[in-house]
């Protein structure tokens, strides 16, 4: 009886450390962060406003431009993914489950065609179809994520949701020979997206984040005038720089950058 006793408490204390370990298994700073974020972005009535204002602010720009004659015809570039889909479900799911971003999960998440639409966007496509405004979507999302990037555009009736309009990644993630491709036969009068090389080719060039800083202020009367930018705590190259573009880090690694670069007030 004793030594089945014995078994029992060891086998309780087993289980017991197994627990403990499972719980002190804690989320990396990173993808801790992700989880508020795609709650904000999911959540969030701010996120929706900011949103709103970006898009109503275009239609502005957009409304003086049709006004000026030109020979050109007219056209806007938009970037896809946090500047037209919401992806945040990809996003909180890797992160729920402490994971990074893997190519295989992310083009098994855009092969659903299942992301809504960022507030205020396809109201704003629409209006600018109507208008006589020709709508090119430039992203980084791969060649074989073509029919479902164009499946999910179709799904809330975008304009100009064909291939002729839809400009995906081809070799490095640069956009700026696909905007000048829509250049030879456009004026681009507007360019929405959410990450700053969706708008010039001086940020192409993996910058630190000292000198995305000093471009954004040589740029700086652009924003809101010609280029109009969505809200994205997610990800994007301001990530990318912040871990200075090394994406084999750890999540200890990225922790302790993290702890390293953030203001903490000192008591």
């Amino acid at each position: 009886m004793k030594k089945n006793i014995t078994g029992l408490l060891a086998g309780i204390i087993l289980l017991s450390a197994c627990a403990t370990t499972k719980k002190t298994e804690s989320t990396s700073l990173a993808n801790g962060g992700k989880i508020w974020s795609a709650l904000w972005q999911q959540r969030a009535a701010e996120y929706k406003a900011l949103c709103f204002q970006a898009y109503n602010i275009a239609r502005l720009r957009l409304n003086e431009a049709v006004r000026q004659p030109g020979g050109k015809p007219l056209a806007i570039v938009t970037d896809i993914d946090e500047t037209l889909l919401d992806n945040s479900p990809y996003d909180a799911m890797r992160a729920a489950q402490n994971q990074e971003y893997t190519g295989e999960t992310w083009k098994a998440w855009t092969a659903k065609a299942q992301a809504d639409t960022v507030p205020g966007a396809p109201s704003f496509l629409k209006y600018a179809a109507s208008k006589g405004v020709a709508v090119f979507y430039i992203t980084n999302r791969d060649q074989d994520e073509m029919a479902g990037t164009l499946k999910n555009l179709k799904k809330f009736n975008l304009p100009d949701a064909d291939e002729s309009h839809l400009f995906l990644k081809q070799g490095n993630s640069s956009k700026e020979s696909r905007r000048l491709t829509v250049l030879s036969t456009y004026n681009i009068v507007l360019l929405c997206g959410d990450n700053l090389p969706d708008f010039d080719a001086l940020y192409d060039s993996h910058p630190t984040e000292e000198n995305r800083s000093a471009i954004t202020e040589q740029l700086k009367k652009e924003f809101g005038d010609k280029y109009i930018v969505l809200p994205n705590p997610s990800y994007g190259d301001w990530e990318g720089a912040l871990f200075n573009y090394d994406y084999k880090l750890t999540h200890a690694q990225k922790d302790s950058v993290m702890r390293a670069k953030l203001k903490v007030d000192k008591q």
